[in-house]
Formats: structure tokens, sequence, C-alpha cells
């Protein structure tokens, strides 16, 4: 069999994706994804056998590329870095394929951390973008938000079943209900970020009840004080 690779396409912009993943895509003989992500880096697949997927046919299109790939190269696009918030579909693609290569990518919770000026290794990161229960998430958020976290947050879209959709508006009644005083919670929601349809709202988590975003969108609570290293000049000074 050829060679396959999963690699991260940024968070939406051209500009975000990296030097190695441009090298492997103009490289490779087949690339297929979804087609937002398609969008993304439509200025190099130019040649390339392409395949837009939706979640309803991923399946069929992969057992379909496994049977005809011989010694082609395969590239699998994700839309900002395959390591996060990507690995049920990652790990079906090791059980169809064998052999995965992941090349990471600049995810849209870095450039939303930045945006907000929140430090990464202070913070939580938490996905519910996922199809398994949420339930031990929505904990993992209560808790952090309590311990005094700012946390960086992709919410879940799921339109179509009201029980599982869980954006903005959704989370912000869930706090409310478990005992937040959702007026004194800082948060920003970035929607299709890096893009030139970007938008950012800016507000405190009771604003959100009410109020719909895109899937495209990540949620940052912001509860970060400025801590210089000259809170620390002790360890020099003495």
């Amino acid at each position: 069999m050829g060679k396959v690779y999963a690699v991260g396409v940024g968070p939406g912009s051209p500009k975000y994706v990296t030097e190695i993943v441009k090298e492997i895509i103009q490289n490779c003989d087949i690339v297929i994804g979804y087609k937002y992500t398609l969008k993304t880096i439509e200025h190099l697949t130019e040649g390339k056998e392409i395949c837009e997927i939706t979640m309803k046919d991923q399946e069929e299109s992969y057992q379909k590329i496994v049977s005809e790939l011989g010694d082609r190269i395969l590239v699998i696009p994700f839309t900002g870095d395959v390591n996060f918030s990507e690995s049920e579909v990652v790990d079906r693609l090791i059980e169809i394929f064998g052999k995965v290569e992941i090349i990471p990518g600049i995810s849209s919770i870095q450039v939303a951390a930045s945006r907000a000026q929140i430090p990464l290794d202070k913070s939580k990161v938490i996905t519910m973008h996922v199809t398994t229960p949420i339930e031990d998430k929505k904990l993992e958020l209560q808790k952090a938000l309590i311990d005094g976290f700012s946390v960086v947050l992709v919410p879940r879209p799921w339109p179509n079943q009201p029980n599982k959709h869980f954006m903005a508006s959704e989370i912000a009644v869930y706090l409310r209900e478990h005992g937040f005083d959702t007026a004194k919670i800082k948060v920003h929601v970035f929607e299709a970020i890096t893009t030139e349809n970007e938008t950012s709202f800016v507000g405190t988590v009771k604003d959100l009840e009410g109020k719909e975003f895109s899937d495209l969108s990540i949620m940052v609570f912001n509860q970060t004080s400025l801590d210089s290293y000259m809170n620390y000049r002790w360890q020099w000074e003495n």
C-alpha cells in the first residue's frame, strides 16, 4: 500500500497551513476531506484526485480508497490540528489503512488563546466536539472554572438532536443552572477564526443566553490575571 498522511491544515486561513503540510499535499496523489477543509487548501490541490466527503458517507469513501490506493500517496486533511478533537476519525483511519503518518497543524485553540491573551499552559482546554457522552466534560468545565482556570472550549453543534446540542447559549444556561454567577464570568466567542468571515464576541457568560453561533465557533472563558516574572524577582534579588 502507498503512504497515508493525516495532516492539520490550520483553522481556516491558507496562511496558517505549515510548510511541511504544503509540501506533503503538493506531492500527494489523492486528497479526501470535508468541504470546508478542502477549501482551505484548494490552492495546493490542482491536478490532484479530490474526494469530498461528509459524516454520512466518509466510511464508504475510505473503504473505496483503501481498495484502490495501490502505491499512491493519500492525504486526509483536518481543520486545525489532527491531534485535537479528531481522535475518533484518526482511530478509524488507522483501523482501515494500518499505518497513518500524522502531521500536526495550528489549532483554533491556539489562535483563540492568542486573541484572548490567555496562556495555554495555565488554562484548561476542553472539547465537547465528540459523538460520545459529554457529561464528564461538563463536570470538567465546572471544576476548571471553580478552580479559577481560564478555559478554551470547543462546543458541540448538533442541531438535529437538541438534547446533544451544546453550544454557547446552552452552555451559559447550564452554568447558571449549576450555581455559577454567569454575569461575572468574562467570555470570548470566535467564529470562523483566521478567515475573512471571522467574528468575535466579548462579554459575560450571561450575555450568551439566547445567542446563536455557527458550528465554526470556539469559546474562551477568561479568568486570567497578569503574572509576570517580576512577581518572582525575589529568586534573583536575594
